[in-house]
């Protein structure tokens, strides 16, 4: 539609991945991109206790509906530290691609301004993230010709920052992002739908999570304890 082009309708006999893919890019794919879109919907189905995940429980533990929870998974998903992670990865990949920089000066100068080398690092994984492995061959099969640029940048950029935390005497490991970046611009899906895609992927694990928070509800409700200053005096409005 953003292409001036008629919506395409879905075609019978293909299975969810192969109809979107058929949809979003007005042809049908191949096995291998058919495979990795669904395998891709299937890694990102569901991961725990993440940030969106725990706002839509938190959403639902008001009674708020099932679509108002989602509504709120949504909005905490689009964040760059999470579901928005991997637009940012594509960004820092194309910035090295089309400035000629090379990969390890990239990440060098990226640390050196107190900035983050995106797609890196996990909250719960103190190892490779297992979905990036099965992330890294899939691209391995889908990208053809100056496709397999990508990937080939990725895995540079990958031992840069090896290398990089390596001489602070740390360890870090791409996570989902990280290669889903390529991923999805290889199978015809703009960066500005990446979170979209995400979004797509993971109602399944959220609707899960909220049927069973409805089911045996509690209103969560944190507790915050004030470690700040005490004993300060209220500024009068005329003198601030």
């Amino acid at each position: 539609i953003r292409g001036g082009k008629d919506p395409v309708e879905p075609k019978s006999g293909l299975d969810t991945a192969a109809n979107f893919l058929y949809m979003l890019n007005g042809e049908e794919a191949d096995e291998a991109r058919v495979r990795a879109m669904d395998t891709a919907l299937v890694l990102h189905a569901e991961h725990g206790m993440n940030a969106s995940t725990f706002a839509a429980r938190v959403t639902a533990g008001t009674l708020a509906d099932i679509y108002s929870a989602v509504v709120s998974a949504i909005g905490t998903l689009k964040g760059a530290s999470h579901g928005g992670a991997n637009v940012e990865v594509m960004r820092q990949l194309r910035e090295i691609m089309e400035s000629g920089t090379e990969p390890k000066q990239y990440v060098q100068d990226t640390l050196a301004a107190g900035k983050r080398m995106m797609g890196f690092g996990h909250r719960v994984y103190k190892a490779t993230d297992p979905r990036a492995t099965v992330l890294r061959e899939l691209a391995d099969k889908i990208m053809q010709g100056s496709e397999a640029e990508y990937l080939k940048l990725s895995d540079q950029v990958r031992a840069a920052m090896a290398e990089a935390m390596e001489a602070k005497g740390k360890k870090i490991y791409p996570n989902v992002d990280f290669f889903s970046a390529s991923v999805y611009t290889t199978l015809g899906i703009a960066e500005d739908q990446f979170t979209a895609i995400f979004a797509m992927a993971r109602v399944p694990g959220w609707t899960a999570h909220l049927f069973e928070q409805y089911a045996n509800n509690r209103l969560i409700r944190p507790e915050a304890e004030y470690i700040g200053p005490r004993g300060l005096k209220v500024q009068p409005i005329e003198q601030r």
